[in-house]
């Protein structure tokens, strides 16, 4: 298994990068924060998982181990492949991720190509055990997720897209009611 990488970026393109390391170079296909962190000319150190088929061997890259191991983790997940996995990864931070399971929000998963209701469900039953303390740990109150999702939902009916929506509301007071949040958003994109 080929965990981490090191080497210099000799190529980028929509396919991947390419690391040289010790002069070979490895075709790596990276999530959207490892293909930023990844610079033509510059060494850098991205996580990688070696995804085996039986007609290929396809290498994975990401900017930090937490990454890695949710990507991993959304591999065990029936009707996840690597493809849909790393679009997934891609989309939000790992900590983003990890909270949108622990509240249940398929929602947040069926914005992304690829996954539609079933398999967005599927996600968050399987993984929501393994991982549900994070984001009760995170929630003053049990109505925290509850009233988090009716502000992003409400957001989302005044023209925001999903991501657009979670953005505006990390600015907020997540112990305020649904409609002051929402109001606390509108007021600081204005």
């Amino acid at each position: 298994m080929i965990s981490r990488l090191r080497g210099e970026v000799v190529t980028r393109s929509p396919i991947g990068v390419v690391l040289d390391v010790g002069g070979v170079g490895y075709l790596v296909n990276p999530t959207d924060s490892a293909r930023r962190k990844a610079e033509l000319g510059v060494e850098v150190v991205l996580e990688t998982y070696l995804h085996v088929r039986e007609d290929a061997l396809q290498l994975f890259g990401f900017a930090e181990t937490a990454e890695r191991e949710l990507f991993e983790l959304l591999l065990s997940v029936q009707g996840v492949g690597p493809k849909v996995a790393l679009a997934i990864v891609s989309g939000s931070s790992p900590d983003e991720l990890r909270r949108a399971i622990a509240l249940e929000d398929t929602a947040r998963f069926q914005a992304i190509p690829g996954i539609g209701k079933k398999t967005a469900e599927r996600v968050v039953l399987e993984l929501k055990e393994r991982l549900g303390s994070v984001g009760e740990a995170q929630s003053a109150t049990p109505l925290a997720p509850k009233t988090h999702l009716v502000a992003r939902d409400a957001l989302v009916e005044l023209g925001y897209s999903l991501a657009e929506a979670e953005t505006a509301l990390a600015g907020t007071d997540p112990e305020a009611p649904p409609e002051e949040r929402v109001r606390e958003a509108l007021r600081k994109a204005a």
